[in-house]
């Protein structure tokens, strides 16, 4: 494997790895009494609240709801896409192809 390989494969699955977590932590939205400081809640929390924490400032709950989880799964789908992709810049660039 070559290092384009090992980063592609490293990307993909940090990309994909986050995104299950962010659909996870909207699923726990459903859930306020989830204590999210224990386990096993804390495993989704912790990797997931350092993108959250900002957007929240930016983003405000709409209905009381936090959609900040939902905004973070379509931007970790938009960045897989545009780096992974069929068309995407990794993938190019493993195929030898010029911009």
């Amino acid at each position: 494997m070559d290092s384009l390989a090992i980063a592609s494969w490293s990307l993909g699955s940090a990309l994909g790895i986050m995104t299950f977590l962010f659909i996870f932590r909207i699923v726990l939205t459903w859930y306020p009494q989830a204590d999210l400081k224990r386990f096993p809640f804390n495993v989704i929390a912790v990797p997931t609240e350092p993108f959250l924490a900002p957007s929240r400032k930016i983003v405000s709950p709409i209905g009381g709801v936090d959609i900040t989880p939902i905004l973070w799964v379509g931007i970790m789908s938009f960045l897989r896409e545009i780096i992974l992709g069929q068309q995407g810049l990794l993938t190019m660039m493993m195929e030898g192809k010029s911009f």
